[in-house]
């Protein structure tokens, strides 16, 4: 990463504090050979498949809070932009407009800001992440058995925050210069999430449609990227 970007993402710029894992755990050894893979240059594709031999709740459970990292991180560097003002409505364009709940206080889908939206979502997944029950750190205690639906839940409103910065707030990434590592970032996360049909199809749409967008509008930068991930869904 250049120094501009390690100015841009800097732990200053966190939305919410990192979730870390425990150094001598199966969970860390994943987390290290999940980084090791990224950091050499290997495929994306080939990256997030699952190791042979290895326990898939292990390997989603990595994933899960690593993509919260570093999206969290992301979200962090616009945050500043993204104001009771500018985003008075937690959307994907003027197609997608995404509403709370969370079956305690928000009971019922509840049309909010995007910066509350956000605020909400990063408090709900550290809550989940952070309960042993959900994501056990003991070597021996088992995932839950809705363990992957609640992944799948975190996963897809995660996607939602990727898609609120590239529609609404992608020119101050690239003004930062660091669409490359969001856009990486992304690759990521896409390629995850259906290799191991963690998001449903119609979920993806908002993004599809950007690229659609891109590509009738010559934003060449925006619609390269996107054809190298997305796929229309049949």
């Amino acid at each position: 990463m250049s120094i501009a970007l390690k100015q841009v993402f800097n732990k200053d710029k966190t939305f919410r504090p990192k979730r870390k894992f425990e150094p001598g755990t199966q969970r860390f050894e994943l987390h290290k050979r999940a980084q090791a893979s990224l950091n050499s240059g290997v495929d994306l594709k080939a990256a997030v498949q699952l190791p042979s031999g290895e326990d898939q709740n292990d390997w989603v459970a990595v994933h899960v809070v690593d993509f919260f990292n570093r999206i969290n991180l992301i979200y962090g560097t616009v945050c500043e932009f993204c104001t009771e003002r500018t985003c008075p409505v937690m959307s994907g364009g003027p197609k997608y407009e995404y509403r709370w709940q969370d079956d305690m206080k928000y009971k019922k889908p509840t049309a909010l800001s995007a910066p509350q939206y956000m605020n909400l979502l990063m408090d709900w997944i550290e809550v989940q992440i952070n309960n042993e029950d959900i994501f056990p750190t003991s070597v021996g205690v088992p995932f839950p058995k809705n363990f992957l639906q609640i992944c799948k839940k975190i996963l897809c409103r995660l996607f939602r925050v990727f898609v609120h910065v590239y529609i609404h707030h992608f020119d101050r990434i690239i003004l930062m210069g660091a669409e490359a590592h969001v856009n990486t970032c992304y690759k990521h996360f896409y390629y995850f999430v259906t290799e191991l049909n963690l998001i449903d199809r119609k979920e993806l749409e908002p993004l599809e449609c950007k690229l659609l967008y891109a590509r009738q509008h010559n934003l060449f930068q925006i619609a390269d990227f996107f054809s190298s991930t997305q796929h229309k869904s049949s």
